[in-house]
Formats: structure tokens, sequence, C-alpha cells
């Protein structure tokens, strides 16, 4: 049974704040650090994971990951510049349709309505540069999440350690489904298992976790230096890993450079960010049927897309998007 004081479900809202770093500062206490910086808001059962991208635009495995992991965006506008056109690009790929624009330093709306046309920004909501308001805002849609994530469970890891009396604690999204305590899961890539010994929300323990909540759970079966960041914890036997992938490559409209055998590329989806060589190419030139060979297994779920990155692009490094 659960304690008085603790709900059976506590949802949790993932924000990606992108554009001008910082802002996310104003709005809730820093957790943890990595090439993703999490701030969190809680307010009684209401809970938003503020997702920075603190390595960007140095990395763009960093706003990769901070986008895909989130249900809305907070997109804050100090100058139109190469990493705000590619941070707009990343929204649209991932699909993130919920979002707050707010433009600071005199940028103007007119000024980046050619940008945001016909992307998922153009439905965003426009905000002034004021963090109370952003911040109700945020919790207010927070309030609305309800328990979801029908069947098995899916669970990319992000950080894995040891905590002493413990033992293996990794931290994470459920990306789809719902985990309970005491479940046994497969530790993709690899053939081991490991049971759930205890699941923590916002350093509350829980029963149950779902779809789109960020967890702590305390692992049995498996050490923490046996895991790495992108192992996906699951009990969904659709869930598959491959080291060759073949599927149809929709390029971004301003990637103009043809896609040829022996390009590496690296392919995002989940908590990977995968090298990978194309190793095949054909069909129309705009949508090619490409062949993969991946540096490392892909874990992935049939349905699930991936983002595709070219490292050497300059200005414009996402080349498209896949269905996998």
């Amino acid at each position: 049974m659960f304690p008085q004081s603790l709900p059976a479900y506590m949802g949790n809202l993932n924000v990606a704040a992108v554009g001008a770093l910082g802002f996310a500062k104003e709005l809730g206490k820093k957790g943890t650090v990595s090439d993703i910086t999490v701030y969190d808001i809680k307010k009684g059962h209401d809970t938003v994971s503020i997702l920075e991208p603190s390595k960007y635009p140095e990395r763009i495995s960093s706003l990769y990951f901070c986008v895909n992991l989130a249900d809305m965006a907070l997109v804050v506008v100090d100058e139109v510049n190469a990493a705000l056109g590619e941070t707009i690009l990343m929204l649209d790929c991932a699909q993130v349709d919920r979002g707050i624009l707010i433009l600071r330093n005199y940028v103007t709306p007119d000024r980046i309505a050619p940008l945001i046309k016909g992307t998922v920004l153009a439905n965003y909501t426009h905000l002034p540069d004021d963090p109370i308001q952003v911040r109700e805002l945020l919790l207010d849609e927070a309030a609305k999440v309800k328990a979801h994530g029908e069947g098995r469970g899916v669970v990319p890891i992000d950080h894995h350690f040891n905590v002493k009396g413990v033992g293996t604690v990794i931290l994470g999204l459920v990306a789809k489904g719902s985990v309970n305590r005491h479940d046994t899961l497969r530790v993709l890539p690899t053939d081991r298992t490991a049971l759930v010994r205890s699941i923590q929300k916002h350093d509350d323990d829980f029963e149950v976790a779902y779809e789109g909540d960020r967890v702590g759970f305390a692992l049995k079966g498996i050490e923490a230096e046996e895991l790495d960041r992108g192992y996906v914890l699951t009990n969904d036997p659709e869930v598959r890993c491959v080291s060759e992938l073949e599927a149809r490559l929709d390029l971004v409209k301003y990637w103009q450079a043809p896609i040829k055998e022996g390009m590496v590329l690296h392919l995002g989806h989940w908590m990977q960010f995968l090298p990978c060589r194309v190793t095949a190419v054909s069909g129309e030139p705009r949508s090619p049927q490409v062949m993969l060979s991946l540096e490392r297994p892909l874990i992935y779920s049939p349905g699930s897309r991936a983002v595709l990155h070219y490292l050497e692009g300059g200005k414009l490094r996402i080349v498209g998007t896949m269905d996998l």
C-alpha cells in the first residue's frame, strides 16, 4: 500500500528548454548535469522536468537528446542565427508539437515567422520574458498529465551508477508502456536480465512507472559497470536489436547534398546516438531507400522514428528522419 501522503500516480511533463540557454535556471531546482542539465519543478503532485542541452551547439547530440525526451518545448530566442535554425529543424523532425516561444533582445514575431512557417513551432504559444508566468503555465500543463502507457514498458538508460547499500541504480525515462516494481526486464543489447527492486520519481517511491515518467530504478541482477547510456530495459518482446538497418530516409528540405555510399551518419533514437555507415542507396533522391551498417547495435521499437545527423555538415547537421 502507498503511504497516505503519496499519490498512486504522479504525472510528469518533460520540457526541452532550447534556444538561449540559461532561462531554465530561473524556473526550477537544478538536478542531474551531463550534456543534459535537468531542472525540476514540483507543486503538490504535479512535476515538470526541464531539459537543457548544456553542450549545444558544440554537440548536436546534446540538443537531440533533450528534444527527443520532450513532451513540450520552451524556445527562448535572443537572436536569429544558424543555431536557432538547427533547433527549429530538430523540434520539427522530432514532432514536438506543443511549445512556448519567448522572443527577447528586440526579436519580433515577423522576424522569425519565415523560419517557423510550416513547422510545429507555428502553433507554439507566445509568452513574455517572465519566468513566473512560464512556470505557472508549465505546472498547469503538468496537472493535465494522466497515467498513460498501455502494455509492456521500455526504459532507455540515461545514467547508471552504484549506490552503497542499494546497488545498481539507473536514471531514465519511460519511453512507452509501464513498468511495475518487481518486474524482470531484459537489458538490451546484452542477453542479461535485471529485477526492478524499487522505483523512484522525484525522490518518492512508487509501485508503477508510466510512459513519460522520469524514473530511478534500483536493479538486482546486474552491475552498474555492465551498463551504458543508451541501453534499454524492457519486457516488450517487440523491441528489436539490429546491427544493420534498411529504411527510407526523408531528407529535410534544406539538405541538398546527395546521400552516397560510404557516408558516415549518426542515428539518434531514444538515448542512442550511433555512428553508422551508408552501405547502399536506391530510389528517389529526396527520399532514398538506404542501408545502414551500425557501429553498435540499434535498439528500437517498430513504428518509432529516428533522426539522422551528419556531423561534418557545418551549419546544417540534421539530414532527415527515418521511420523504423
